[in-house]
């Protein structure tokens, strides 16, 4: 009997495709995360909300632990363990405290991603995650970035991304969509792995799998992803 890919696995071998054409590794780390990794080392200060009980699954039985809330500390570990130049990606499952709805999940997939180098830009964030979307999309792409604040970087940005192509899907074309949220590397983040600011910056960048494949494929509920329905996987 033939069995069928969950539309999640398959956008996630698509995706480290679409970064190892472009020299990205993958790098992989803990879903139970230390305190330390998961805020400390990311700049997020001590009072910072994402830290509260409505955000963070915090383990009672190992003090200083959380479920990860999103896949940046797989950046610090990665920094502590290897000398720049680096390019990596992480795709893994994350986890937030928070009601669940058509568009939120208390867990879902994230999509991390570092680059650290000597001069490296902004333009070149734009230039990655334009080539990323168009193939991943299957056409061609417009990127803006808007100013916004993330603690672990400076500047920080959103992403917003537009399909232009022909061929594009209706419901996508034309129209700007927020993706991610993005930004150079604070230099308190490079400065608490060993990688001195004064040389070296880069990029980072996270937004959601599931909402990649919500929007490629015309899913309208994320819930869908994790009910195990054979219905919808059987149509991938």
């Amino acid at each position: 009997m033939t069995g069928h890919s969950h539309p999640l696995s398959i956008a996630i071998r698509d995706i480290v495709s679409i970064f190892h054409d472009m020299s990205f590794s993958v790098a992989e780390g803990p879903e139970l995360e230390s305190e330390r990794y998961n805020f400390d080392l990311l700049n997020v200060p001590k009072d910072h909300p994402a830290r509260d009980m409505q955000d963070t699954f915090w383990i009672k039985d190992r003090p200083g632990f959380v479920l990860r809330t999103h896949t940046s500390p797989v950046q610090v570990r990665y920094m502590e363990a290897h000398k720049p130049p680096i390019r990596i990606i992480v795709p893994g499952k994350v986890y937030r405290n928070e009601a669940t709805d058509m568009t939120h999940g208390a867990e879902f997939y994230q999509l991390e991603g570092l680059m650290i180098d000597k001069n490296v830009t902004l333009g070149h964030l734009k230039g990655v995650v334009g080539e990323f979307y168009s193939r991943f999309f299957g056409g061609d792409v417009e990127v803006r970035f808007r100013p916004s604040f993330f603690p672990f970087v400076e500047p920080g940005v959103e992403v917003d991304m537009r399909l232009t192509s022909p061929n594009a899907p209706a419901k996508l074309k034309n129209k700007w969509i927020e993706m991610m949220g993005a930004g150079m590397v604070h230099p308190n983040v490079l400065q608490g792995v060993g990688i001195d600011p004064g040389e070296y910056q880069g990029f980072a960048f996270g937004g959601g799998i599931d909402r990649l494949v919500m929007l490629r494929h015309g899913i309208d509920d994320i819930r869908l992803f994790y009910t195990g329905d054979l219905r919808l996987v059987n149509q991938f």
